[in-house]
């Protein structure tokens, strides 16, 4: 029996040098902590093609470094034929996130785009910003502190959604082709999002204009 391919995960930020591998970094040590290393593929890239080929921002990296993950990131741009092989695109901020589905080559690849704090169960998407991660690029230490702690926060749920969508597919796999590989493919983000326990609903996510910051 041939093995179900990696679920693929990509995050995506403005130029991909610090909230993406971020995300990236802290993602790819959750799922390793529950044994989804070799079944989940973690990536990032940027909107825009500014830092490619450039390594993450040093305070990103000390960041990171500080609280235990590790790092070895070249900045990409993304491109819109990625979608055909990712399962999840994760946007950053809602700028993000209509730039992603507009560039998406069909509406189930504009489906697979969500942004990481609708999976927060605490994030209110009525406050400044919204569900957005806000640029630390600007900033200082304090502020990729508040971003590590967002990307956090959201881990926990997308990891569940993440689970959950594999699992639907291994399961078609060794039994029932068809059905479940089909809405694996499809929907998984959307359902995942909706019926995990603990997390913001997918109408959230798909209204994410309130107090949004630039991007």
């Amino acid at each position: 029996m041939r093995d179900p391919s990696p679920y693929r995960v990509c995050f995506v930020c403005t130029g991909n040098i610090c909230r993406s591998p971020m995300a990236e970094s802290v993602f790819r040590a959750h799922a390793a902590e529950v044994g989804l290393d070799g079944r989940v593929e973690v990536d990032s890239a940027g909107t825009g093609p500014w830092h490619e080929g450039d390594g993450a921002d040093r305070r990103a990296i000390d960041v990171l470094t500080a609280h235990g993950y590790e790092q070895d990131h070249i900045a990409r741009h993304f491109q819109a034929d990625w979608f055909d092989h990712l399962d999840l695109v994760i946007a950053l901020d809602s700028g993000h996130l209509h730039e992603l589905r507009a560039l998406a080559p069909t509406p189930q690849d504009a489906a697979k785009v969500r942004l990481l704090r609708s999976y927060d169960p605490d994030a209110d998407q009525n406050a400044l910003g919204g569900l957005d991660v806000p640029d630390p690029y600007f900033g200082g230490t304090d502020d990729f502190e508040e971003c590590l702690d967002m990307i956090e926060a959201a881990s926990g749920g997308l990891l569940d959604a993440v689970t959950e969508a594999i699992d639907a597919t291994e399961s078609a796999v060794e039994g029932t082709p068809g059905s479940a590989a089909e809405e694996t493919a499809e929907g998984t983000p959307e359902q995942a999002a909706q019926s995990a326990e603990n997390r913001k609903s997918a109408s959230a996510a798909d209204d994410p204009d309130a107090g949004k910051e630039p991007a």
